[in-house]
């Protein structure tokens, strides 16, 4: 097998410097600051520069926090400091895995605003991840399982073509006593709950008429029934036979 021409098992080095990666565990001493773990990075990946060390705290944020020992960082800018490692080098491709886990949504997208700029300069970003909102900012999305490939595509083509079926979105009351209704049918592929409403997937031809039916015929009150684009979240579990 070869990674950008190059042969692994021969020239493993060659790959490694046009190689970005960002482990899920991150690789930082806590006892050293932030730059000087930066710096030590580079050395590794033959970067002697410190006009590239510099370039790099720029990039993902960090100049400030640069004198901040990494085990005294925030997680959000302890990931900051795990990219900007990756990045050193100035990879071609770069393998995050799960690099936005354990943070909250603001830092979240704030992470994925500076893969977005990488990805402008140039780089290849490949992101594993759990979150399927997050999938939808790439694009392109292979959904996995056990090893294996069960798809790729845009996250619309996905959408579009992943799902075999209708997707519902419903709000009833008692919610449930719906839900039972809903997981007992025969008509309904999958039924669960997502915050106060309802998911429910169905054949692709199920009338809406025939859904009320089966709700208020079971005595629920129905708020809101209707006909709504499937998730990446959908399809993965369509896919993955959940």
């Amino acid at each position: 097998a070869k990674v950008f021409g190059h042969d692994i098992a021969s020239e493993s080095e060659a790959i490694r410097r046009k190689v970005g990666y960002m482990s899920q565990r991150f690789a930082l001493y806590d006892e050293l600051t932030a730059l000087e773990n930066l710096s030590f990075y580079a050395g590794v990946y033959g970067v002697g520069e410190a006009a590239r060390v510099e370039q790099a705290m720029r990039t993902v944020g960090l100049e400030r926090e640069a004198s901040t020992r990494a085990g005294a960082l925030p997680i959000g800018w302890r990931q900051r400091l795990a990219l900007a490692t990756a990045i050193v080098h100035q990879p071609s491709l770069l393998v995050l895995d799960e690099p936005t886990s354990g943070v909250d949504p603001v830092a979240r997208r704030s992470f994925w605003n500076l893969i977005y700029d990488l990805a402008e300069q140039g780089s290849t970003a490949l992101v594993t991840t759990h979150y399927m909102d997050e999938a939808e900012y790439c694009h392109r999305v292979g959904i996995m399982r056990r090893g294996r490939l069960l798809a790729m595509d845009t996250p619309s083509a996905l959408k579009r073509t992943g799902l075999q079926g209708a997707a519902w979105d419903v709000v009833a009351d008692p919610v449930l006593q719906a839900l039972s209704l809903l997981q007992g049918s025969p008509s309904v592929t999958r039924a669960g709950l997502t915050g106060d409403h309802l998911r429910a997937i169905t054949p692709a031809d199920l009338e809406v008429g025939e859904l009320a039916q089966l709700l208020e015929s079971g005595g629920v009150r129905l708020g809101r029934l209707e006909r709504v684009e499937p998730t990446l979240e959908d399809v993965f579990l369509a896919l993955a036979g959940e």
